[in-house]
């Protein structure tokens, strides 16, 4: 798939986790999440580009240099939102190539292949525009809203809204395919939602309401499971998988 390019958003500097190094390089099971990460992307692009922090980047280059792992590194100046990173990509080598963006955050250790996938395979099925994977669980800290025929309206950050207590729904998780010419230009348009109520930085799950809006081909796959939803915001979360 020439016309598809994997991108990582790994800028997070580990802080909130404790760690005194990027969170993407924690090691699950003896392995960092990062290398997990540019092990599954492989078969759709051997060369992926990773957003990372400025203090992050050299850390990044020399795990990947000392497995042998092959990345286009790109800086995000200021930790400003998951939207700026993603537009990031623009400064990729990888940039013109690509149709198709392939998106994963950068602290989810255990994506498994089938999931990815099942992704990109209804992605390219059904020409969507922007696709991405849901599981309903106990505790939705985002909740995908769909209208009547099950058809997708928006994302729902909780903590936008205000809720403290999450409640039942229907979660993204993290895992993304969409086309470029018409995600990036929306990313830098100034629509509602773009920044935070609580946090002022630039989102992304926004973005998907938007679309929609606008008529464009967006679809969520209840196909991810359990192992999918694992993710390191703390120390907490992966006590089980160590």
């Amino acid at each position: 798939m020439a016309d598809l390019k994997a991108l990582i958003a790994a800028a997070g500097r580990g802080s909130r986790a404790g760690l005194p190094y990027p969170k993407t390089l924690f090691p699950v099971q003896g392995r960092p999440i990062l290398l997990r990460l540019v092990e599954l992307l492989a078969p759709y692009d051997q060369q992926p580009t990773i957003i990372v922090s400025p203090n992050g980047k050299e850390p990044i280059r020399h795990q990947l240099i000392s497995t042998g792992g092959l990345a286009d590194l790109i800086v995000q100046p200021e930790p400003i939102g998951m939207g700026d990173a993603v537009l990031c990509f623009e400064q990729s080598p990888a940039y013109q190539q690509a149709e198709h963006i392939l998106l994963v955050w950068g602290d989810i250790p255990f994506i498994q292949p089938d999931t990815v996938a099942g992704m990109v395979e209804m992605h390219f099925e059904h020409a969507n525009d922007f696709t991405f994977v849901t599981r309903k669980v106990d505790s939705a800290y985002t909740v995908v809203s769909r209208d009547a025929t099950g058809r997708v309206k928006e994302v729902v950050e909780t903590r936008e809204q205000g809720i403290t207590t999450p409640q039942a729904g229907e979660r993204e998780i993290g895992l993304f395919i969409f086309r470029k010419a018409v995600t990036l230009p929306a990313l830098r348009e100034d629509l509602p939602g773009k920044y935070g109520k609580s946090t002022c930085e630039h989102g992304f799950l926004y973005i998907i309401g938007h679309l929609v809006k606008h008529g464009l081909r967006v679809e969520a796959l209840p196909i991810a499971t359990e192992l999918d939803l694992v993710s390191l915001n703390s120390m907490k979360d992966l006590d089980n998988f160590l």
